[in-house]
């Protein structure tokens, strides 16, 4: 079974971007367009991994995050921040409130999906076992 990540943001072509770049790694993407999207998202859809941005309508990636860390249903998923904002001040709130990894727009993919990957413990090529 295809593990689950639910992509949080709402700039359609980074959302869209994102996808793409998930289901070539054979994931199975949901999508949301800001914070309270996302925590009704994550009762349906089940993610193994949420990947939120942090600037968003509604409720912003930093208020989602502590939600999500505040319910124990939710406390251990792992979330990856990926956002615009680069100042200190915000990479340590988002650590401090809970993320599994900060990343900075824009990311390079194949950053993004070593990460993806080896937070879902997926092995890439280079660290498959041997036949």
């Amino acid at each position: 079974m295809a593990k689950r990540v639910l992509v949080v943001d709402d700039d359609p072509p980074i959302v869209r971007l994102l996808r793409k770049c998930l289901e070539q790694q054979g994931l199975e993407v949901a999508t949301a367009c800001d914070g309270a999207a996302c925590l009704l998202a994550i009762e349906s859809k089940r993610p193994d991994l949420v990947i939120l941005d942090v600037m968003m309508p509604v409720m912003d990636g930093f208020q989602a995050l502590r939600v999500l860390r505040e319910k124990p249903e939710t406390r251990e998923l792992p979330v990856i921040l990926l956002t615009a904002r680069k100042e200190d001040i915000d990479v340590a709130r988002g650590w401090s409130t809970g993320a599994d990894f900060y990343l900075t727009k824009p990311v390079a993919l194949d950053e993004f999906v070593l990460v993806v990957r080896r937070i879902l413990q997926i092995p890439g090529p280079q660290e498959a076992e041997p036949a």
